[in-house]
């Protein structure tokens, strides 16, 4: 049974107690990435750098003052603490309620922006239309100018979608669970479809807003990403994913779509978007406020080890929701037991947090390293050596590669050494115009070299004579990265979240 309880019971501080705990669970605090800077009579900011940052020991990022709406939810999702059958109290804030806590906190600068997501009350509709009022009047009432994230509710119209948009910076749809048969299992009144229609939407409405301005359609994540021909962003491998797309779409074309691949749009990375396909979608008095539509873009989070899906699984569907939705960001959040269920890891069971962390540098990987999903792990690799970082593992099971000569490899294959990130990869191309490399202005290059000299010489030499052989170079890079591995393993332990106790409120 829930206790649910009516609004006049709580106080606005208690209710900030149950919904800000309630809303830890979502991941996706970070940079804005926004250019909209302050403006006369409006309050705060967006600007790329705008978003001051900390984060508690367990890598939660507190700098948004991050809230549910709700937690009453209809919803009976099997992972989630808020489901409709756990006995927890329930509250739920007024869009006025929201504003003023946002507003009174920025003032007093604890946060730098809103993090907004709910539970389901009543339906999606309703829901997400009480999420719009409160962003239209924190917008146009209260002239806030700041950052906001806001979760959508699946299910929800397409004219509040829309809305959502044309208020918020980012806006995310949280997929949750990387399998249909996962939602299946776990989230019952959820289907891939329902959230990966208005993921679609988004996209093509960023898009065409980009195309009106004179833009790519594709969002650009980094500078280096131009000259990493097999990247995932790469033109080569957009076609071939299309080419993926336009095939599965041939074959299932009178069948239900049961994957993500089959369910992406075949559109979506054709070049024929236009204006007015996104002008159908926006209510028109939203375009009196002359806002971008999500200029952050569009993210969403995936939750692991509440079921069984291997690394290559997440990490394949990871890669088709960069080339198929452009979103910003893939986030993930490692399942804390909270709910007894005999389908669920027990109660007590750590949460994989090292796991966690190696996805996060294998996404980083896709996204800036010019590294396919399929290179990094196979089906007969399905999943990482959680002992060693990503990159680390591909390289040992690539050893016929290396070494790498510093002064005559390209910049993708720099891009691929351990310890070589996309900077110091730029800075080398361009130092050695000009003379001879040595490690020791590798190093002051940022090349970290405790992991590099394995896989690199330097006008021909080795920084030590040591062996290129994966048992020897394995053993050594593990003696390396114990300490950060094991404090990774054990980050929860004596730790918790940040919270706004913390800053002596509550």
């Amino acid at each position: 049974m829930n206790t649910e309880m009516t609004n006049e019971h709580y106080t606005i501080q208690e209710k900030l107690h149950i919904l800000a705990d309630a809303a830890k669970y979502d991941v996706a605090c970070t940079s804005s990435g926004s250019s909209r800077r302050g403006q006369k009579g409006e309050l705060g900011n967006a600007v790329s750098c705008g978003i001051c940052h900390s984060f508690a020991a367990d890598g939660r990022c507190i700098s948004l003052l991050k809230i549910l709406m709700t937690n009453h939810c209809v919803y009976d999702c099997k992972y989630c603490i808020n489901r409709a059958s756990n006995d927890v109290k329930r509250t739920t804030f007024t869009p006025e309620e929201i504003c003023n806590l946002t507003v009174e906190f920025y003032k007093r600068n604890y946060i730098e922006g809103l993090f907004l997501s709910s539970g389901i009350l009543k339906n999606p509709t309703y829901t997400m239309e009480k999420i719009c009022e409160t962003l239209l009047l924190l917008r146009t009432k209260y002239h806030f100018n700041g950052y906001i994230h806001v979760k959508t509710i699946p299910g929800a119209s397409d004219e509040l979608l829309a809305a959502a948009g044309y208020l918020a910076d980012r806006v995310s749809v949280n997929l949750e669970l990387p399998t249909s048969e996962g939602l299946r299992k776990l989230a019952p009144n959820k289907t891939m479809q329902t959230i990966l229609s208005p993921m679609g939407k988004v996209q093509n409405t960023i898009a065409a807003h980009r195309m009106a301005i004179g833009k790519s359609s594709y969002m650009e994540r980094s500078r280096g990403n131009q000259f990493l021909h097999n990247g995932i962003f790469s033109d080569t491998s957009k076609q071939q994913f299309q080419r993926k797309l336009d095939s599965r779409a041939a074959l299932q074309k009178a069948a239900d779509v049961s994957s993500i691949t089959a369910q992406s749009n075949p559109a979506l990375l054709d070049s024929s978007f236009t204006w007015n396909q996104a002008y159908q979608l926006a209510p028109h008095d939203m375009y009196r406020l002359k806002r971008s539509f999500a200029p952050a873009g569009q993210s969403t989070q995936m939750i692991i080890g509440a079921t069984g899906e291997s690394d290559y699984t997440l990490l394949q569907t990871t890669q088709q929701l960069y080339q198929g939705f452009d979103l910003k960001r893939v986030f993930y959040s490692a399942y804390i037991p909270l709910n007894e269920d005999p389908v669920l890891p027990e109660i007590g069971t750590p949460p994989p947090l090292l796991r966690e962390h190696r996805l996060y540098q294998a996404d980083w990987l896709l996204r800036f390293y010019g590294f396919q999903a399929d290179e990094l792990l196979t089906i007969e690799k399905p999943n990482f050596n959680e002992l060693l970082d990503p990159k680390c593992d591909w390289a040992l099971r690539h050893l016929e590669l290396f070494p790498v000569e510093v002064e005559t490899a390209s910049y993708a294959e720099l891009l691929r050494v351990p310890g070589v990130g996309p900077k110091s990869a730029s800075r080398i191309v361009n130092a050695r115009r000009y003379g001879r490399m040595d490690f020791t202005s590798l190093k002051k290059m940022g090349v970290v070299l405790k992991r590099a000299h394995y896989f690199i010489t330097c006008g021909g030499k080795q920084m030590y004579h040591t062996p290129l052989e994966e048992t020897y170079i394995t053993r050594q890079l593990v003696s390396v990265d114990r300490k950060e591995s094991w404090e990774m393993a054990h980050a929860n332990e004596g730790f918790s979240q940040m919270t706004l106790a913390d800053f002596g409120i509550g």
